[in-house]
């Protein structure tokens, strides 16, 4: 691991802190269940939302709330992880800003992956691709014999990715090892890639992703440290090499170049995003349908969901 870095701290134009964190540091049993004990008092003290998971491997979460509340968590977390000298670079964090909650609660859990892949003997503690600063990402990628490939899945994609990049069309990211044995490889051939250049949206996955290549003898891979968060928020707009916007994994549903929630929302009956042209189509009925899953559902649960966006409609109102 690279020794420690400092954080950029960013410029708050808005009032709740969006902080969105892993970090791959083994634990053990006792850490683990001190954290999952922890970590809930700390959060209702600072009102923060969010969801963290805990796993034998490190932690990897996303949180939001008054930036002291959500300082305070992050600080815990890096003095829990302080194994060794090394440990706190070990936190990767993203920041950005929301002028409303984008949880609804907070919740820590043990889980048996961080990210999950499904392939035991990987191992990021003992080997991870290059690292590639958000700075010298287009210089990469602009590159011939570069292979950049998108780790994240296809409704993610579909969205926003790096102009040219590949998309494997995963559901999930435990397709990935199966796409790259079959698909990946075989490219590298045809093609006679000289290197392998991975992203996905805070860097976990590609950071995984790139400990099974490695494993499996895909040779030079390098990976994008921050993922996609960390490139929008480092990268000026007129430089940058990314097109549409980024999914995120809270109310947002998505964020533009400059880190503000873009057009999409998400369909409370399939949880897809779906765009302000896909809304204004005639089969979209919010909280019911999407083009996604129009012929999905049965009647009777889309009538269940039209019963739940009501009752959420008078809520609001």
């Amino acid at each position: 691991m690279d020794p420690i870095r400092q954080e950029p701290v960013l410029a708050k134009d808005s009032r709740l802190l969006v902080a969105a964190f892993y970090a791959f540091v083994p634990l053990d049993d006792e850490h683990r269940e001190t954290l999952l004990a922890s970590l809930p008092t700390l959060a209702r003290e600072g009102s923060v939302l969010g969801s963290v998971l805990i796993a034998l491997e490190g932690v990897n979460g996303t949180i939001s709330g008054p930036e002291v509340g959500v300082s305070a968590v992050l600080d815990h977390l890096r003095s829990s992880l302080e194994l060794g000298n090394d440990h706190f670079a070990r936190l990767e964090v993203k920041r950005s800003w929301a002028d409303k909650p984008v949880f609804r609660r907070f919740k820590a859990r043990r889980k048996k992956e961080i990210v999950t892949i499904g392939v035991n003997s990987v191992d990021p503690h003992a080997s991870v691709g290059t690292y590639v600063e958000p700075e010298n990402w287009n210089a990469l990628v602009d590159d011939p014999g570069t292979l950049v490939i998108d780790t994240r899945n296809s409704y993610e994609t579909a969205i926003g990715t790096f102009d040219g990049a590949i998309d494997p069309g995963t559901e999930s990211f435990r397709e990935f090892p199966q796409w790259a044995e079959e698909t990946l490889r075989p490219l590298m051939e045809q093609n006679g890639s000289q290197r392998i250049a991975m992203f996905c949206t805070g860097g976990i996955r590609c950071e995984k992703a790139s400990s099974y290549l490695q494993q499996r003898g895909f040779g030079e891979v390098h990976h994008l440290r921050g993922g996609i968060l960390k490139y929008l928020e480092q990268v000026p707009e007129a430089e940058s090499r990314w097109q549409g916007e980024c999914f995120v994994f809270d109310q947002r549903v998505a964020l533009n170049h400059r880190l503000e929630p873009g057009e999409y929302s998400l369909c409370h009956a399939c949880g897809l995003p779906v765009s302000a042209e896909q809304r204004a189509l005639p089969s979209y009925i919010k909280g019911v349908q999407c083009v996604h899953c129009v012929d999905r559902f049965t009647d009777a649960d889309r009538e269940r969901f039209a019963m739940r966006q009501r009752q959420i409609d008078q809520m609001q109102a």
